[in-house]
């Protein structure tokens, strides 16, 4: 399973040619509450969590072929789910590791991402 680190992806934020299309699939008030800047929600979480793939397979059309796509949840379990189908319809679809949770920590700089980080490294 493709996955990119909030650091990583801080990395490519901006970057011009680079940026990836950012795919939050949290329900909308959850979305409302706080995302990543230049985010689209696509709000299947509920249905994913659930199995059901047709939610997602409904809105590929909003979702870009031709760019590097990034899928974000709360903590990156579901969004694992919808990179797989992602990917098996030909996107190149990576998961942020620990979702808006690990964000959120690095960007706070936290205790709990540091840790995480370490251990996503030495995978």
């Amino acid at each position: 399973m493709s996955s990119i680190r909030p650091d990583e992806l801080d990395d490519r934020l901006g970057s011009s040619g680079d940026e990836p299309f950012l795919l939050d699939i949290r329900p909308t008030s959850a979305y409302e509450s706080g995302a990543l800047d230049r985010s689209h929600n696509i709000p299947v979480y509920d249905e994913l969590r659930g199995g059901d793939a047709s939610a997602l397979r409904a809105r590929f059309g909003e979702i870009p072929s031709d760019r590097d796509v990034v899928v974000v949840c709360k903590m990156g379990m579901v969004a694992k789910r919808a990179t797989s189908i992602l990917r098996e319809e030909g996107y190149d679809a990576s998961t942020l590791l620990g979702g808006m949770s690990g964000w959120r920590g690095y960007q706070n700089n936290s205790l709990g991402y540091k840790i995480r980080s370490l251990v996503w490294r030495l995978r």
